[in-house]
């Protein structure tokens, strides 16, 4: 008599989509396993950057005060502002800006020079808005030194509202973020993006009050001033270091939401678009 087979047990694995975490959180679980990936971007950026530079990094702190100095002479004189340490005023002003502006323009950049890349090996998307956030990051903490160093030859007192500083950037870092992935993906689908944004730069610039005090605004277009995120991610920086006060509350909360509102609609629109960034770049 023959011996029955023996039977095997057998299962099959059956993908389940519903299972399939939130792209979100897929693309943060990425950018942490490739966090090495994300280093070495940022270091190549630097490296890259200062190559061929005679001062190197000493330009990134030489930048903003050479800026500082042209902004002071023309303004101070010719328009006469009634603000006590003007040049501490604007310098606060342009080294935020700087980040901002820096650092989503280069995330938009980064995103169109990677289509290459993206169609041979798989890496998060995010990584290059990341890699261009966390660059400009490193230029700011490096502005930070000629600025600190300005103050106190100036006389600006030092007081324990200077703790919140990290605080301030940490919230302007959240918004360049949140706009660098909604502008990166509006860039794969329109490479013009990229010089229209700088236009809009330009104007967003001489819109938020970083070489003029609010004062001489017109009341009439107080609103106009006050709708813009960038006015109070700018005095959240500015107030302690300058005027030694904690800003106010209100100008936390509406900084706050604004960095928050940047990061939730950016990382949706940039997770939901990423399929096709390899065929459109």
């Amino acid at each position: 008599m023959s011996e029955k087979a023996e039977s095997v047990p057998y299962t099959t694995e059956v993908y389940d989509s519903s299972q399939r975490p939130h792209p979100i959180v897929e693309e943060f679980r990425a950018l942490i396993h490739y966090k090495e990936l994300v280093i070495q971007s940022i270091s190549r950026a630097i490296k890259t950057r200062y190559k061929r530079s005679a001062l190197g990094v000493l330009w990134t702190m030489l930048n903003p005060l050479l800026m500082m100095v042209v902004l002071t002479v023309v303004f101070s004189q010719i328009f006469r502002f009634s603000v006590e340490h003007y040049p501490v005023y604007i310098l606060c002003g342009i080294v935020i800006w700087n980040f901002f502006s820096g650092s989503t323009s280069g995330a938009m950049g980064e995103m169109l020079w990677s289509g290459e890349l993206l169609t041979r090996i798989y890496v998060p998307k995010s990584i290059f808005t990341v890699s261009s956030i966390g660059t400009g990051l490193l230029n700011l903490l490096l502005s930070l030194i000629p600025l600190f160093l300005i103050s106190i030859a100036l006389g600006v007192p030092i007081t324990p509202a200077l703790l919140l500083t990290p605080l301030a950037v940490l919230i302007v870092t959240g918004f360049a973020l949140g706009m660098g992935l909604l502008l990166s993906t509006i860039t794969v689908f329109f490479a013009d993006m990229l010089p229209v944004y700088e236009v809009i730069l330009r104007i967003w610039f001489y819109a938020t009050p970083i070489i003029y005090p609010l004062e001489i605004v017109p009341e009439r277009l107080l609103w106009l001033i006050k709708l813009n995120p960038m006015y109070y991610m700018v005095e959240l920086f500015r107030q302690p270091l300058l005027n030694g006060t904690v800003p106010e509350l209100n100008y936390w909360l509406i900084a706050a939401g604004s960095a928050l509102i940047s990061l939730i609609v950016g990382s949706i629109v940039f997770t939901s678009k990423s399929n096709d960034y390899a065929y459109r770049l």
